[in-house]
């Protein structure tokens, strides 16, 4: 089983699929990936030798954050954000939709389980 940037990639698949399982390389890349370490798509990681793997993994480490560093990168731009106080931040401060999308019958990912009680039922009085 190869092993790259930390990762424990599937032996048994193809090696653009199996780029895929690291944090920060998608589909695209894992053709620049291996275009670069000059290795053919299709093949199966389990028939790759050590030094077509550690091919790979020099092209990753020298062009693509990946994994750990990557997920340092995101959340340092997401707490810049909430730090200088922008619409973006305080969305992310508030566990809402950044993007613009609707939050009134929808969203519920980010806002979480609905909460019942009193104030959010209408009451209708006879």
């Amino acid at each position: 089983m190869a092993r790259i940037a930390g990762v424990n990639i599937p032996a048994d698949k193809q090696v653009w699929i199996a780029l895929t399982y690291l944090y920060g390389i998608g589909p695209s890349n894992t053709y620049q990936v291996l275009e670069a370490a000059k290795i053919e798509p299709t093949r199966r990681v389990n028939t790759l030798t050590d030094d077509e793997v550690s091919r790979i993994r020099n092209v990753i480490e020298a062009g693509f954050p990946v994994e750990g560093d990557l997920r340092r990168q995101v959340s340092l731009n997401i707490k810049r954000l909430m730090d200088l106080g922008c619409y973006r931040g305080l969305r992310h401060r508030k566990g809402l939709p950044v993007r613009g999308q609707r939050t009134h019958s929808n969203a519920r990912t980010r806002k979480g389980p609905r909460k019942s009680g009193v104030a959010n039922k209408k009451t209708t009085t006879k």
